[in-house]
């Protein structure tokens, strides 16, 4: 068992736990791709199925024994110790629904949080064993540093976002600004998009009404990789977010599109 005060415990520990995890949820997720799996329903009508429950009580039996100091806050099974100092963020499966269509675009998402912030982030692709780590300012994909890339201009920048149905209200008119401002917009791929930008093949991610599950991840992976990644408003991610990210691999290109989704002060901030 790993000494409970985690405190002491060097970056390289947290990151080679981290691959544990991955790699525990990945052996599940593997298993039951492509197989005729039952789809459970949950309240918000988004669907569940074994294979989310399954990889994330993986994930958590391993933190129980290695981390039992540690909390935990999972999708599928809620929080355990959420107020501790080191706490981690799981979602099995971020695109459920691609993971049922067959499509190997979802990915499975762990974040180490400390104090409510973002330290350590995995985006991990199981099928087509791709995954990117974020710790301490760099990232690295299967073992390779990366980067993001130079785009300071929206009318060049790629825009990526899982969908518009993720927009309600004057979120729908946010993005659509922003939107009609970059040269092209794509949808699909949840978490896997913010792998792509720490990677250097797209410029933008925007989305809204996210969880701290789905979101907690993917700044220390885009951040590590020279990006940045905050709120509609500017503000640095915490647990406590609101839900509406923007994630971006040139300072320059989100300051722009800060001011497309008209969130900021400086563009006439409203509620």
């Amino acid at each position: 068992m790993v000494d409970p005060d985690s405190s002491t415990l060097p970056p390289a520990a947290y990151v080679e736990f981290s691959h544990r995890l991955a790699d525990a949820a990945a052996t599940v997720v593997r298993k039951y791709f492509r197989t005729t799996v039952a789809i459970d329903e949950k309240a918000d009508t988004s669907p569940v199925t074994i294979a989310d429950r399954e990889a994330e009580a993986s994930m958590r039996a391993l933190i129980a024994i290695h981390h039992p100091a540690h909390g935990m806050l999972g999708e599928e099974e809620g929080a355990d110790r959420a107020d501790a100092e080191f706490v981690w963020v799981l979602d099995p499966i971020d695109g459920t629904r691609a993971f049922i269509a067959g499509k190997p675009t979802f990915v499975t998402l762990i974040a180490l949080v400390r104090n409510g912030v973002p330290v350590l982030g995995v985006i991990d692709q199981p099928i087509a064993r791709e995954r990117w780590v974020g710790f301490t300012g760099k990232t690295q994909f299967n073992g390779q540093v990366v980067s993001t890339r130079t785009c300071a201009r929206l009318d060049r920048a790629i825009l990526n976002t899982t969908g518009p149905d993720l927009f309600a209200g004057e979120d729908v008119h946010s993005f659509a600004r922003l939107s009609a401002a970059v040269k092209d917009t794509l949808y699909g791929g949840d978490g896997y998009a913010y792998g792509l930008l720490a990677g250097g093949f797209i410029d933008l991610v925007a989305e809204a009404d996210l969880k701290p599950y789905d979101f907690c991840a993917l700044a220390p992976v885009v951040e590590g990789a020279g990006g940045v990644m905050t709120d509609w408003r500017g503000r640095s991610l915490t647990v406590d977010s609101d839900g509406r990210v923007v994630a971006a691999g040139d300072g320059a290109v989100h300051g722009l599109a800060l001011d497309a989704l008209g969130m900021t002060e400086a563009s006439g901030e409203r509620s």
